[in-house]
């Protein structure tokens, strides 16, 4: 249901005219990006669940985690370029078709796809870097970071570091800018002198804050509020292993 749904949304983008919009081009980067991070977790998830644990290779966790968090960090950039979006339509109305043309579309999602796989390689070299023991079962569902963490048995510091560092240009800018449009837009949309003028203006801005609120208040309860190895048993129930095999020694 979750791929069927997203191609349906691209392809409805891609034949209607009307649609033909820079919010809805950014929507189907959206679609592409959810598409990417379903089809990587949910089959293999599912069958653990099924059978009630399995086996897999490190490179295959490596490469699991890898394409995990290119769609994630792609979506917190293509977030804050649809907010900017919006703040150009409503309060720069007159510069829209100017600012907003195919041309910087592309440029901004080239740029967010761009910095995801980037950003990710550079975590999933010090990852590949680390010297893995005894233990080989991964205590999720899948190959994420704080679960690999806790397998191996070299020093996991400069891991840390690179992900702390990398945590601000990915989470907390695009969430800053968010903020800081969507203030402008409000301010903008409060001088509006009519009723029907605000309403229209809201109702622009209302999904896309929806979504905003939803992927970030989502992020943070997994990876921000709920620190620590006791965390990952917390917000799980039943306990499914993944095995990583011979491989891991």
């Amino acid at each position: 249901m979750t791929l069927t749904s997203n191609v349906l949304v691209i392809v409805l983008v891609g034949v209607t005219k009307s649609l033909h919009s820079p919010m809805y081009f950014f929507l189907c980067h959206l679609s592409l990006s959810e598409i990417l991070f379903t089809s990587n977790i949910v089959p293999n998830m599912l069958w653990l669940i099924l059978v009630g644990g399995g086996k897999v290779s490190v490179t295959q966790c490596l490469s699991q985690f890898y394409i995990l968090c290119i769609p994630t960090i792609a979506q917190c950039l293509l977030l804050a370029a649809m907010s900017f979006d919006r703040y150009v339509a409503i309060c720069r109305p007159l510069h829209y078709a100017t600012i907003m043309t195919f041309t910087h579309q592309l440029q901004l999602a080239a740029s967010c796809w761009l910095l995801g796989f980037t950003l990710t390689f550079f975590v999933y070299i010090f990852l590949n870097k680390l010297e893995f023991c005894d233990l080989n079962t991964i205590n999720h569902f899948y190959c994420d970071f704080v679960p690999l963490l806790q397998l191996s048995c070299s020093r996991t510091m400069v891991v840390v570091l690179v992900i702390a560092v990398e945590t601000v240009p990915v989470l907390l800018s695009p969430f800053i800018l968010i903020i800081v449009t969507y203030i402008l837009i409000i301010r903008t949309i409060l001088k509006i002198p009519s009723n029907t003028g605000r309403h229209k203006a809201f109702s622009t801005c209302s999904s896309h804050l929806i979504i905003v609120c939803m992927y970030y208040g989502t992020l943070s309860s997994i990876y921000i509020f709920q620190p620590g190895e006791n965390s990952i048993n917390v917000r799980k129930k039943p306990f499914c292993p993944i095995h990583t095999g011979d491989s891991i020694d």
